[in-house]
């Protein structure tokens, strides 16, 4: 038997996944909570078996007919389950079976998804982290910037007095590389300037940096796109998000152009998520933008803090690029994930869309 109305309205407002099969294992009812995590429609799957909707990776359907048979409920932890789209994710699930008249009738199926807690913590963490690096390169900040202005404006006081315009030369290093510090001091801390906020089409964002990228490379690097067009206008400022990802694409660019020359190729792939869930804030609908390239991959003992100030593969690199690209996109209320293996490196960046 089929929930009612007022248990529907109340099963639907929950975030526990739930499903309802009969003793045939199809499915009688499916709430709003597991249409999202499985990535099905409701009104489509109810009358379907449920191995329509998942099947559990390396396991069979005995232990769902157990339940019925014996009337015994139970609990299964880290199940793999291969979606009907193609995607595994790892839950927790509870059966417990409906009886009448010391019959089962139905069993509930409460399903947990772990996957998103672990993503979860790991980006509080990396938020976290972030927050706490910009609060320590502030103060690093303030107390670098002080004595180097004095530095600078004794070199400017003692270029004044020097016999000689020779020896300006001295003073004019000291002067520029007081400078370049300040200016790296400033590059760690970002822009203190407020968004720019307007509706854009993150398309355009995306085509100004293959723009600039094709500009840099002379087409040595080919950049391929997938784009869905139906994605909505987002709001953002045009140009920091240009910037954020052309700073991710730029160290793509780096990696591919020293390993690889005319195989290397830039992938940018646009998607829209439901009920996709940035730190501890759940939204109805996100923009996905992948930034994927062929080159040889992040060093491992690095993956994990690539996104702190500093940090870079490359001996000549500063660190910042990534730094100040998941602080923009940050302040859009998104996030930047990354995973990387040989041959294949991708960037997901995540930015809310407005609600339609």
């Amino acid at each position: 038997m089929a929930p009612d109305k007022l248990h529907t309205e109340i099963l639907d407002n929950l975030q526990t996944a739930i499903l309802q099969i009969d003793t045939s294992l199809s499915v009688s009812y499916i709430n709003t909570a597991a249409q999202a995590l499985l990535d099905v429609s409701g009104s489509r799957v109810l009358g379907l078996p449920i191995s329509q909707l998942f099947t559990e990776v390396n396991n069979d359907q005995a232990n769902l007919l157990d339940a019925i048979d014996n009337i015994s409920a139970f609990t299964k932890r880290e199940a793999h389950l291969l979606l009907s789209n193609g995607q595994t994710i790892t839950v927790d699930c509870a059966v417990s079976p409906v009886i009448e008249h010391d019959v089962t009738t139905s069993l509930i199926i409460e399903i947990y998804p772990l996957d998103r807690l672990l993503r979860i913590s790991r980006e509080e963490g990396l938020l976290s982290s972030q927050q706490n690096s910009q609060a320590l390169i502030r103060g690093l900040a303030h107390e670098i910037k002080n004595p180097l202005g004095g530095l600078r404006g004794a070199a400017q006081l003692l270029a004044k007095e020097l016999p000689s315009e020779d020896l300006k030369d001295y003073t004019n290093i000291i002067i520029e590389e007081a400078d370049r510090l300040g200016n790296l001091v400033d590059s760690m801390l970002g822009s203190n300037k407020l968004l720019d906020l307007q509706m854009l089409n993150i398309h355009e964002v995306l085509e100004r940096v293959k723009s600039l990228v094709d500009a840099e490379t002379a087409g040595q690097i080919r950049i391929a796109r997938d784009y869905d067009p139906s994605i909505p206008e987002l709001e953002g400022d045009k140009e920091r998000l240009i910037q954020a990802i052309l700073n991710i694409v730029r160290n793509a660019m780096q990696a591919l152009m020293d390993q690889l020359g005319p195989d290397a190729v830039i992938t940018l792939t646009t998607r829209t998520f439901r009920q996709f869930t940035i730190g501890t804030d759940r939204h109805r609908l996100v923009c996905r933008i992948d930034i994927t390239d062929n080159g040889p991959g992040i060093a491992k003992e690095i993956r994990e803090t690539i996104f702190l100030p500093m940090v870079s593969g490359r001996a000549d690199g500063t660190g910042l690029g990534l730094s100040i690209a998941q602080s923009i996109i940050n302040h859009h209320h998104g996030l930047i994930q990354c995973s990387s293996e040989p041959g294949n490196t991708t960037f997901s960046i995540f930015i809310p869309l407005p609600a339609q």
